[in-house]
């Protein structure tokens, strides 16, 4: 695996760790402050897929799933995922903020301290998904 993708990250007030089950729950908790938003992403992270998909995420060596952070306030979730060495491809995807924290500028923060992780560790390529169905994340994109 590339080396140093995985450690923990600091940005612009935000960081970022590698969920481990200390996070489990209180994730979990931050993943239900919403649901509707669950039935556009690809996995549940809802009340009732949240175990399920962490689970999914966390099995694949391909894939790092970080907690985040604003200041100590547990902020959501991102990911490395298909993360392909031989091609130094990855996608940051599987992002969830909480509601509170949406058109604050966090977004962008997280975005620019997984980047500059992934291409300082030799990543070439990051790539980016987009539902059709989320606006939201559609309008994200364009800032």
């Amino acid at each position: 695996m590339i080396e140093g993708l995985d450690a923990p990250m600091t940005g612009d007030g935000c960081r970022a760790e590698l969920f481990g089950e200390r996070h489990r729950e209180a994730l979990k908790a931050a993943c239900a402050e919403e649901h509707e938003v669950w039935e556009i992403y690809a996995n549940n992270f809802g009340p009732d897929g949240f175990d399920q998909s962490i689970d999914f995420y966390t099995s694949s060596p391909r894939n790092r799933t970080f907690v985040l952070f604003d200041g100590d306030e547990l902020a959501g979730m991102s990911s490395y995922l298909g993360i392909d060495e031989a091609r130094q491809v990855l996608e940051i995807g599987g992002t969830y903020y909480r509601p509170h924290l949406r058109g604050t500028g966090f977004n962008r923060r997280v975005k620019d301290m997984m980047l500059k992780r992934a291409f300082d560790c030799g990543i070439r390529r990051v790539e980016f998904r987009v539902d059709r169905r989320n606006g939201r994340s559609q309008a994200a994109m364009k800032k």
